[in-house]
C-alpha cells in the first residue's frame, strides 16, 4: 500500500512538471550592429527575436525588380513604384469606423477615384481633389447601426462587395446602381476575390462559398472543420492555376477546383487542441510566387508550401501575421515585435533580422505592432498599430526616417500612380 502511494506521489509530481501553460520627421539614428550566434533552421519552439548578421548589405538585382500585375490574384504586391518626399498632401474624410482595429482595409483604384467604405456601411468614391463624387447604401436602418466591415473587388467596373453581417452584391460603378443583393445564411470573414465570373469568400463556418458574379446564385460550397471560435482576423484566399487556396479559423490551408470545389489538398499547421491557442490563431494573408504559397502566423511558424501538392517545402521561427513579400529569389518579412527579415526563397535560410523598432519611444506598457509594409527598389515602408510610418533602407536595414501620420492605428500602406495612402478610421491620407 505504501508502495502503491508513492507511485502516486510520483506520477503526479512527474505530471506537474510537464505543464507549460506632433512633428513629421524624426532625427536620424545610427542601429548599433550586433554578432549573434546562428540559429539552427529547423529549431523549435523559439522565437527570433535577435538581430542576425546585421553587416550583411543585400541588394537587388534589376531583373528582380519589376511590378506584379497578378496581385488581386497571388497577393503578392509588396513591390511598389514610389519615390515621393512623403509629405501629407491630401486627406480623404469619411464618419468613423467602429472596430476599425480588426478591419484589414485596401482601397480601390478606378481611373483617378479612390472607392471605399464608411462607418454605415455606404461604398464612397472620391474624385482627385478628394471631393465626394457618389455614394451607395444598401443597408437597413438596424445594420447602419452596426456599422458592416466590408470588403470590395473590381473587375471590368464592376465592383463586388462582402461583409460580417453575412450579405453580399454587384454594384456597377458607372450607372451607380445595385445590380444585385443576396444573403448568406452566416456572416462571411474573409476578403472577397474575383475569377472568371465567379466569386469566393471564406464565412465564420471556415466554408469557402463560390457565387456566379452574374447573379449571386451559389455554385458550390467547400466545407472545412467548423471552429467553435471565429477568428479575430481576415481568412485569406489566393487563385492560382485553376485552384483557390484558402485558409481557415483552425490554421488549416485547403486548395480546391476553382470550377467545382473538389478536395485537391489539405495543410493542417496546428496541432492544438488548447481553446486559448485556437482562439488566439492569427494566420497572414497567402502569397504565391513560382509555384509555391507562403505565409506565417502568430505561433512562430513561416511555411512554404508547394502549391500543387501542399508539400511543406520548408518552415523557418518566425512569428508573424503580417502578409510577407515576394521579389526575385528573396522573401521580405517583419515579425510582431518589429524584426525585418531577408530570407531565401527556395532555401528559407535567413540572411538577416534587423530591429527596426529600435528608434522607437516605446512606454513600459506599451505594444506597438506592425499593420503592413511595402517596399520599392530601395527603402521598406513599414505602418504601425500607433499611426508611425516607419522608412528602412533594404540594402543596409537602417532606419531612415519615422513619419508621425496618426495617435492610433493605420493601415498598411498603399500606392497608386506614384502616390502613397494610408488608412485611419475616419480618414486616408495621401502622402506625395
Amino acid at each position: 500500500m505504501i508502495n502503491y502511494l508513492k507511485l502516486l506521489v510520483f506520477v503526479f509530481l512527474f505530471s506537474c512538471s510537464l505543464g507549460d501553460v506632433g512633428g513629421f520627421w524624426t532625427k536620424e539614428k545610427d542601429l548599433k550592429n550586433e554578432r549573434l550566434e546562428f540559429k539552427p533552421l529547423f529549431e523549435k519552439d523559439k522565437f527570433s527575436s535577435q538581430e542576425f548578421n546585421t553587416n550583411f548589405v543585400f541588394s537587388l538585382s534589376k531583373k528582380d525588380i519589376k511590378l506584379n500585375n497578378n496581385s488581386e490574384i497571388n497577393n503578392n504586391d509588396g513591390y511598389v513604384l514610389f519615390d515621393g518626399v512623403l509629405q501629407k498632401i491630401q486627406k480623404y474624410n469619411f464618419s468613423k469606423i467602429k472596430n476599425f482595429y480588426s478591419q484589414e482595409p485596401s482601397l480601390i483604384f478606378l481611373n483617378d477615384n479612390i472607392i471605399f467604405f464608411d462607418d454605415s456601411g455606404s461604398i464612397l468614391s472620391f474624385d482627385k481633389n478628394s471631393k465626394l463624387t457618389w455614394k451607395i447604401n444598401n443597408y437597413s436602418k438596424s445594420e447602419k447601426k452596426i456599422g458592416p466591415l466590408i470588403s470590395m473587388i473590381e473587375n471590368k467596373g464592376q465592383l463586388y462587395v462582402s461583409d460580417n453581417l453575412s450579405k453580399f452584391y454587384k454594384v456597377d460603378i458607372k450607372d451607380k446602381k445595385i445590380v444585385w443583393s443576396k444573403k448568406n445564411e452566416i456572416p462571411f470573414n474573409s476578403k472577397i476575390k474575383f475569377y472568371e465570373d465567379k466569386i469566393y469568400i471564406v464565412d465564420t463556418n471556415n466554408d469557402l462559398n463560390c457565387f456566379s458574379a452574374l447573379n449571386g446564385n451559389l455554385l458550390w460550397k467547400h466545407t472545412t472543420e467548423k471552429s467553435f471560435i471565429n477568428s479575430s482576423k481576415k481568412l485569406s484566399i489566393l487563385i492560382k492555376d485553376k485552384l483557390v487556396i484558402f485558409s481557415n479559423s483552425l490554421g488549416d490551408i485547403t486548395a480546391v477546383n476553382a470550377n467545382n470545389g473538389s478536395l485537391v489538398w489539405q495543410k493542417f499547421t496546428q496541432n492544438s487542441k488548447i481553446y486559448e491557442d485556437i482562439m488566439t490563431l492569427k494566420t497572414s494573408n497567402l502569397i504565391e510566387d513560382n509555384g509555391s504559397i507562403y505565409f506565417s502566423n502568430n505561433k512562430n511558424q513561416f511555411y512554404s508550401l508547394d502549391l500543387n501538392t501542399g508539400i511543406i517545402n520548408w518552415i523557418q521561427d518566425i512569428n508573424s501575421n503580417i502578409k510577407p513579400a515576394v521579389i526575385g529569389k528573396f522573401i521580405f518579412t517583419i515579425s510582431l515585435d518589429g524584426y525585418f527579415f531577408i530570407i531565401e526563397k527556395d532555401t528559407g535560410n535567413i540572411l538577416r533580422i534587423t530591429d527596426v523598432f529600435k528608434q522607437l519611444k516605446i512606454n513600459k506598457n506599451e505594444i506597438i505592432q506592425p499593420t503592413g509594409f511595402i517596399f520599392n527598389h530601395k527603402n521598406l515602408f513599414i505602418s504601425t498599430s500607433e499611426g508611425k510610418l516607419i522608412i528602412v533602407n533594404i540594402k543596409t536595414g537602417k532606419v531612415q526616417n519615422i513619419l508621425k501620420i496618426s495617435n492610433d492605428i493605420i493601415s498598411r500602406p498603399f500606392v497608386q500612380n506614384k502616390k502613397m495612402y494610408l488608412i485611419k478610421d475616419n480618414s486616408i491620407i495621401k502622402l506625395n
